[in-house]
């Protein structure tokens, strides 16, 4: 299938020495204004095209190919600013750190197309970086919807790129809170174990997953309630529910948890208080509660934290009064 390229802004002749390279990884050290997974999201929408074919990100470039680049300017952000109240940690040109709150979408999608934390940040910024898409504007990660916490989006398309880079390659470090049930063995250890789709349920993830993505989690007890544990964990990769599929596979899932928790360990409860105040965080007790990152302008290592909100708090406070409290 040939195809044709009416908005043609790039062509490139591949020469004997760049003939073997990744058409990806080529691209990006081609082209600084291009990232990685910019090359990635264009290939697949027909916008690079080697020999007048469509290319595939990992395919080897041969000298004499001719790479045709048809990109398309970025769409203007569509989603509607709406004046939601923000907890901003920091802002300057370039990016904005939000601590965001449980209950709150990071950018419109089926189901929620508004009062999501683009629209808010869309009211109080003006502008956001166009990269990333016209629904997910100034999205370099994500928070699910039940995970409080720190969250940075950019201001600026070349902020975008930079900050997309840092969490390629794994620059960005995050910590979080969790709260599990179960006392969990040991005091601290590491999970690697590859994330993907589940393979009876598309809209869960799932380590058995056939094409299964590398995840490394590392967690440490900070304390200990009997029936349950306070993780602090780090994350050294980005796949989605990452650290609540990697705990509910070790035995201790997320309290609270409604997709991968386990429902039946609140009927263990006794201590009736204890049982209203899980009842009531209605969301999984998992907190970013801190972010790291290199500036994208200055190149300064900005360093973020978070405290546990009130509902975290209080189920600690909980656990703490119904059983046995054994600090690490």
């Amino acid at each position: 299938m040939v195809v044709m390229c009416s908005e043609m802004n790039q062509i490139i002749t591949i020469s004997v020495a760049q003939s073997g390279q990744r058409l990806d990884l080529f691209l990006v050290q081609n082209d600084s204004n291009l990232s990685r997974s910019q090359v990635k999201h264009a290939i697949e929408k027909a916008e690079i095209l080697v020999n007048s074919l469509p290319a595939k990100p990992g395919q080897r470039l041969k000298a004499g190919d001719i790479v045709c680049l048809c990109l398309k300017p970025p769409q203007e952000a569509v989603a509607v600013p709406q004046e939601i109240p923000l907890n901003i940690v920091y802002e300057d040109e370039a990016i904005i750190v939000v601590n965001k709150a449980a209950g709150m979408v990071v950018h419109p999608a089926p189901g929620n197309y508004d009062h999501t934390l683009v629209n808010a940040l869309l009211f109080h910024c003006h502008d956001l970086s166009g990269v990333g898409g016209v629904l997910r504007p100034g999205v370099v990660h994500r928070l699910d919807k039940g995970t409080s916490g720190l969250i940075v989006a950019a201001k600026s398309d070349s902020a975008h790129r930079s900050l997309t880079e840092q969490f390629q390659r794994h620059e960005v470090y995050k910590t979080y809170q969790v709260v599990v049930w179960g006392d969990v063995r040991g005091s601290k250890g590491e999970i690697v174990l590859p994330v993907g789709r589940h393979p009876g349920n598309r809209k869960k993830m799932s380590t058995k997953s056939k094409r299964g993505r590398e995840a490394v989690t590392l967690w440490q007890v900070r304390e200990r309630y009997g029936i349950a544990t306070r993780l602090e964990v780090e994350i050294r990769t980005g796949r989605t529910h990452q650290i609540r599929v990697h705990l509910a596979d070790r035995g201790y899932p997320v309290i609270g948890d409604p997709v991968y928790g386990n429902a039946a360990k609140i009927r263990t409860v006794t201590d009736s208080m204890l049982k209203g105040q899980i009842k009531a965080l209605e969301r999984q007790a998992l907190h970013a509660a801190k972010l790291s990152f290199l500036h994208p302008l200055s190149g300064k290592r900005l360093v973020f934290t978070a405290e546990m909100p009130d509902d975290m708090n209080q189920l600690c406070a909980a656990l703490k009064k119904s059983g046995t409290v054994i600090h690490v």
